[in-house]
C-alpha cells in the first residue's frame, strides 16, 4: 500500500491555481535544459522514501481542503548554501483533482495513508467533478460527499 505526503499549498486559491504554477515550474525547466516536473522544497526530509516513491503522491490542501495531488517520482536531498540539509520533493506534471477532504491548517508536511487519502475525482461514479466546487465544498462539509 502507498504511502503518501500532504501539505498545504500556500497561495494558491484553486486547483487551476496549482495547475498554472506546475505548468509555469516546467516552462522554466524545459528552458533551463532540465526535466519539465516540478519540485517543492523543504527542509525535512521524509525518512520513509522507500514507500512514498512506491506509488506514493503529495495531497495539496487548497484553502481548507484536500483538492489535488500529484505523483512523487522522487526525492533529492542537498545542503544550501548556508549549511542548512534540505531536499526537493520532485512531483509529476499531472495535476489530479481529488474528493474534497477537509483538513486544519498544519506547518510542514505529514504523511498520509493510503486508506486516508480521498479518491481521485475521476475514480468516484456519482458525476462529483461535474459539481461546482462550492457545492462540493458544501456537501463535503455536510459529510454528504
Amino acid at each position: 500500500m502507498a504511502l503518501h505526503l500532504i501539505k498545504l499549498c500556500v497561495g494558491a486559491e484553486s486547483v487551476e491555481d496549482l495547475r498554472e504554477w506546475v505548468a509555469r515550474k516546467a516552462l522554466a525547466a524545459v528552458a533551463a535544459g532540465q526535466e519539465p516536473h516540478s519540485f517543492h522544497t523543504t527542509r525535512m526530509v521524509p525518512k520513509r522514501t522507500e514507500d512514498l516513491l512506491a506509488g506514493g503522491s503529495l495531497y495539496w490542501v487548497i484553502k481548507g481542503y484536500v483538492q489535488a495531488r500529484q505523483p512523487l517520482i522522487g526525492i533529492e536531498t542537498f545542503t544550501d548554501g548556508e549549511g542548512v540539509g534540505r531536499c526537493n520533493l520532485l512531483l509529476g506534471a499531472q495535476v489530479i483533482e481529488t474528493e474534497l477532504q477537509p483538513r486544519r491548517a498544519f506547518q510542514g508536511w505529514r504523511y498520509l495513508e493510503q486508506k486516508e487519502a480521498p479518491r481521485d475525482l475521476a475514480s468516484l461514479s456519482s458525476d462529483g467533478g461535474e459539481m461546482p466546487l462550492e457545492l462540493r465544498r458544501e456537501l463535503a462539509e455536510l459529510g454528504l460527499l
